[in-house]
């Protein structure tokens, strides 16, 4: 090969890293706009303009055949730059290990992590310098690339199992993490915006107060007895039960309670509560957090029952229940005593039984779920295999749990969890 032909070769082989890291950086970029964003980006009537709009009617294929010509590219400068060096060093095997480590250091710098990361941190920048590209390349490789995607995805479908729906990760999270990891979102921004995104998969009940726990009027309380169970239970809110829990009249608000005792103190002994009661929002306890957030915020309510699958209330959950979603436990100064976990001076902690299983498992920094169980106590009970008694133990995925108050009527009331370090072990003394 002569010096002229191999200095062909070699421009070559660093025009076609070029052009892939061209597509790599235009991918990167499209990940992140979505198509109503590249028709806001393409209001006027320009060629790019047009481009654009051509890319958003067609993304998906235009991303196949980015991703097309960014393979062709790559392979072609593997071959150009493999022949350059097979004629310039005679021995083969060093021939082939040169073309290697020369091969993965300017992918990796022209079409892998520098690309994209410029994508990622400038999508809106490069897309519009790359959507003619983007464009003519789809005309010329789309047919191809459109065959191979169909193909592909023909495979991929047959070979899939039934459990891969459940599995697949949301790709709106994925895209968040990447534009975290290349330090576009603070990572406390990556959180809200992953709990903001599976909001749409928690359910009420496991966000709400579980009918147990629930603080209660009962329906022949006065109204100055109504506002002392509010001042004594610190809510600003409590359902009016008539003679058990699941008949729920309605809602009395601190507010209004409070109101009427200090307008009309001579009526406060004898006027029942339901003359002041608001008419309570039922829900079912399946609906997801996310829905329930929206009817709350358009019906201006602050708290909903839970109704379950047989009419029964199992239990009700406020608005503050479901901003913690979002961003994490609220608490203030009266809130304290009431922490559903306190850390031990031995590395233990006192939990309620009330307390998450997911949360449990947060507290050593593990991942803990169980399919039955959503609460720590439900989760003893049923790796114990009966009710508890004080001085019961567990051992849980290394975690050791221990019962320390179980009323005569075997409830739950506090459990001390500490790590041991071995699973899935019981132990019913």
């Amino acid at each position: 090969m002569s010096a002229g032909l191999a200095v062909m070769f070699v421009l070559a082989a660093a025009l076609l890293l070029v052009l892939g890291g061209c597509f790599a950086a235009a991918e990167a970029a499209l990940s992140l706009r979505s198509r109503a964003d590249l028709y806001r980006l393409a209001e006027g009537n320009s060629r790019q303009d047009r481009a654009i709009r051509a890319i958003a009617d067609e993304e998906a294929l235009h991303l196949a055949a980015a991703s097309f010509s960014r393979v062709i590219a790559e392979s072609l400068a593997a071959t150009l730059i493999t022949a350059v060096l097979l004629q310039t060093i005679a021995n083969l095997w060093l021939a082939l290990l040169c073309s290697a480590l020369l091969l993965i250091i300017s992918t990796f710098l022209l079409v892998g992590a520098s690309p994209r990361k410029l994508g990622i941190a400038h999508p809106t920048a490069t897309i519009k310098m790359l959507a003619g590209l983007l464009s003519f390349n789809r005309v010329v490789l789309g047919p191809a690339a459109g065959a191979l995607q169909r193909f592909s995805s023909s495979v991929a479908l047959r070979s899939a199992t039934r459990h891969d729906d459940e599995e697949a990760e949301n790709p709106l999270l994925s895209i968040v993490d990447r534009a975290a990891e290349a330090e576009v979102l603070e990572e406390i921004d990556r959180e809200y915006i992953h709990s903001i995104l599976k909001l749409g998969d928690t359910r009420v009940h496991e966000t709400m107060v579980p009918r147990p726990d629930m603080h209660t009027v009962p329906a022949q309380a006065t109204m100055r007895e109504a506002l002392e169970a509010l001042l004594a239970s610190r809510h600003s809110r409590m359902p009016v039960i008539a003679a058990e829990a699941d008949d729920v009249l309605g809602v009395i608000h601190l507010r209004d309670a409070a109101g009427f005792v200090l307008r009309y103190p001579e009526e406060a002994d004898t006027a029942s509560v339901t003359r002041m009661m608001k008419q309570a929002l039922f829900v079912p306890d399946l609906m997801t957090a996310n829905d329930l957030l929206t009817q709350m915020q358009a019906e201006n309510n602050h708290l909903a029952l839970a109704v379950d699958e047989y009419g029964g209330i199992s239990g009700l959950v406020t608005l503050e229940d479901l901003l913690e979603e979002l961003i994490g436990d609220i608490y203030d100064e009266h809130d304290r005593e009431d922490q559903e976990a306190a850390a031990q001076a031995d590395g233990s902690f006192e939990v309620s039984p009330r307390l998450a299983v997911a949360e449990l498992g947060e507290l050593f920094e593990i991942e803990l779920e169980d399919s039955d169980a959503n609460t720590v106590g439900g989760l003893f009970v049923k790796e114990l295999g009966r009710l508890a008694d004080t001085g019961d133990q567990v051992v849980v995925a290394g975690i050791k749990l221990v019962t320390t108050d179980v009323d005569r009527r075997q409830n739950i009331n506090m459990i001390r969890a500490e790590w041991v370090g071995e699973e899935n072990k019981h132990d019913g003394s």
